[in-house]
């Protein structure tokens, strides 16, 4: 027989009275309720485990189009899935491209765009955007993918302890100018004469040059000037390069030098003169030879930089890195158009061939 509870006793017991022994029998309901919501919090963690972590917003700023800069997308991409970054799962990114068209006004206001969403990294792949993101924000974080030396070109203070809002990636142009003129040589053993692209009011030009003289004397190279310092000195360029009969063309890297690469690749193939560039995309345009950095491994490695700054790294701490993979591209296409023959040792060294 059950009899109601008193006042003021618990209301999750049940109080039984056994008649025929005269014992009253506490039934453990209420242990039955722990369970019950024992059971039910321990479902609670399991729920939130499936449960996706904070949502992260990633601003990708390029001067280029979505187009030209696809394979290097990718690379960055597959570097932030091998960290845990999943798009649309995790991490969103606003894509945001100059098309090579906008220069630096525009590039600025689509930096701004990303600032004004809020976003919680920037990542400007080369020098042009890192230069706008720099311009539109001085505190959120910005990882750069850029040429040249970032120190020198007033982007960061100290490779080792950045500074301010940047860190990230370059690469060591002047580093590069004597492997440029030794493949060219490499390619002719005849050639005695190289025509330089290059610009000397840049300020890192005349420090390359210096490079590509001192390259030069060991290598019983003489080294022609050509200066570009608008687009309209293309043309003139390659014209004083036939009439002092230049045999070669290399580059020496500049922000239009980078812009007109498309110009630049024509040229060079009309005016059937070798050249090599220290970017993989010249040759992607059509370019006989570039030796440089590979992109791919520095834009994965772009990932790695917003995963220590969505874990709370700060960018002037964080030390900016060189190039740790060089790639040698030839395009055989174009040897073919100028009617160059590339030895064999050479291609046996090539990372990469195209046919």
């Amino acid at each position: 027989m059950s009899y109601p509870l008193n006042k003021g006793q618990d209301k999750t017991f049940l109080i039984t009275y056994n008649e025929s022994r005269g014992k009253q029998v506490v039934m453990a309901t209420k242990a039955i309720v722990i369970l019950l919501v024992g059971f039910t919090l321990a479902s609670v963690p399991l729920t939130e485990a499936q449960q996706p972590g904070k949502f992260h917003r990633i601003g990708y700023l390029s001067s280029g189009s979505a187009s030209s800069t696809s394979q290097n997308n990718e690379a960055f991409r597959q570097g932030l899935r091998e960290l845990g970054y999943i798009e649309g799962e995790n991490i969103f990114i606003e894509y945001r491209y100059g098309d090579h068209q906008r220069r630096k006004k525009g590039l600025v206001e689509l930096a701004a765009d990303l600032v004004r969403l809020q976003v919680d990294v920037i990542v400007a792949v080369d020098s042009a955007s890192t230069r706008a993101a720099r311009k539109a924000t001085s505190t959120i974080p910005i990882v750069m993918r850029t040429f040249g030396d970032p120190v020198e070109r007033g982007l960061i203070s100290n490779v080792g302890r950045p500074g301010g809002n940047i860190t990230g990636l370059y690469s060591i142009t002047e580093e590069l100018t004597r492997k440029h003129l030794q493949l060219l040589k490499e390619v002719d053993s005849r050639l005695t004469r190289v025509g330089v692209l290059w610009n000397p009011n840049f300020r890192a030009s005349l420090r390359y040059f210096k490079q590509a003289e001192f390259a030069a004397t060991s290598l019983d190279l003489q080294l022609q000037s050509l200066e570009v310092q608008v687009s309209e000195d293309l043309e003139r360029a390659f014209r004083t390069a036939i009439r002092k009969d230049a045999q070669a063309i290399i580059t020496l890297w500049t922000p239009l030098i980078s812009l007109e690469r498309k110009r630049i690749v024509a040229l060079a193939i009309k005016s059937r003169l070798p050249a090599i560039y220290d970017d993989r995309e010249f040759v992607d345009a059509g370019g006989l030879m570039s030796y440089g950095a590979n992109l791919e491994d520095l834009y994965r490695r772009a990932a790695t930089y917003v995963d220590k700054i969505l874990r709370g790294a700060k960018p002037a701490e964080l030390p900016a890195g060189p190039p740790t993979k060089f790639e040698l591209i030839i395009n055989l296409n174009t040897a073919k158009q100028i009617g160059l023959t590339i030895p064999s040792n050479v291609l046996a060294r090539a990372d990469k061939v195209i046919k």
